[in-house]
Parts: structure tokens; sequence; C-alpha cells
């Protein structure tokens, strides 16, 4: 069977509150790549997602060759803006991001680097896309289910209620995962981790 995260990391991956809760976040690798603009019109933003799966299955393919086979993950995202009001008002163009895709623990950097030379030979992308670990520790964390133009609500109340009333304050970057596939789901449907690294 391949490994698969939403199965392992059932916590991170499949979460069913639907109100903030908090929880603790073990270290992960990731394939990402930096960029800016609003993801529904930057074109950057689509090549970047598309050399993001480029790289995660060519390292499948090798890995499964290897018998350590896995299921690629759900895009993730870091999201970051200079006022943080650009979430709230979803002022899009003037985000941040690093686009991410999980690997497993037995993936370094070296099947990274090995999958480069692949996919700019084969697929003729070539992308600042880079290994890196993150360690949120612990999160507050909430199962969004709509819209992602409808989680400034969501996003106001961690901000506005939650964080003060656990005396917490944010330690990190604003991460998503895409549990739901735009192109497939209708908007209202759509599930959405979002989580806020706190301390």
């Amino acid at each position: 069977m391949p490994y698969d995260f939403k199965k392992d990391l059932k916590q991170l991956y499949a979460p069913k509150n639907t109100d903030w809760a908090l929880v603790d976040v073990p270290e992960q690798r990731f394939l990402a790549i930096d960029g800016r603009g609003n993801p529904n019109t930057a074109e950057s933003y689509q090549r970047a997602v598309e050399a993001l799966y480029a790289f995660a299955y060519t390292i499948k393919m090798a890995a499964k060759q290897r018998g350590e086979d896995f299921v690629v993950g759900p895009l993730e995202g870091l999201w970051w803006a200079d006022d943080y009001a650009a979430f709230t008002v979803r002022a899009k163009g003037s985000w941040q991001w690093t686009m991410l895709l999980a690997l497993p623990s037995w993936i370094g950097e070296e099947a990274v680097e090995e999958a480069r030379e692949t996919v700019r030979r084969k697929k003729k992308i070539d992308a600042p896309v880079r290994f890196e670990k993150l360690h949120e520790g612990r999160c507050a964390q909430v199962l969004h289910i709509g819209s992602y133009d409808d989680e400034g609500p969501i996003l106001a109340r961690l901000h506005n209620e939650f964080l003060a009333e656990q005396g917490l304050k944010e330690t990190g970057l604003h991460h998503e995962i895409y549990v739901g596939d735009p192109r497939r789901t209708e908007p209202a449907k759509l599930k959405t981790v979002l989580r806020q690294p706190v301390g």
C-alpha cells in the first residue's frame, strides 16, 4: 500500500472541527516554490503549481521503483501580506505565497535534485522548486467548508477572538491545505484546512 498523508496524519489532513482548535504539528518535509499575486489570475501561480506537481510525480515514480510508493498529497500554501487586512478584504494582488506539496519522511533533498534534471529534460520545466523542512509546532486549526472567498469571517474570528481567549499570538505564516479539488467540486462544498502557528 502506498504511504498516504491523509491516512497517516489524519489530524492534519482530515480534521473534523469547524471551529478553531489547537493541534501539535510535527516537522514535515515539502517541495516548495515562492511567488506573489492573485492565485486566480497570476500566470506565475499556475506555472508554480504545475512545476510542484511535475517534481512530486517524478519523485513518486522514482520511489515506486524502489518499492517506496506514496500518494501525492493535496496542494498546500503559506500565505502572507505586508498588511494582514489584505486577507480579510481579499486583496489578492498583494498576497505573497509559498506553495507546498508534502513529502514522506524518507525523501530527502537529493531526491529533489535528481528530479530537477528529469523534470527539466522530460517536461521542459526549469523552476525554482526546493526541498524544505517545516516544523510549525503548536497551531490553531479549523476545517473550512465553502468557497475560498468565504474564509474572511473564520479568519477574523481567529484573530479577533480565539487567540485572545487562549492567550496566544501568531508565531508563523497562515497555512492552507486544499483537501477539495476546485476543478471538480462546487465552491460551497470545498474543504480547506486553515492553520495558524501560535505561541
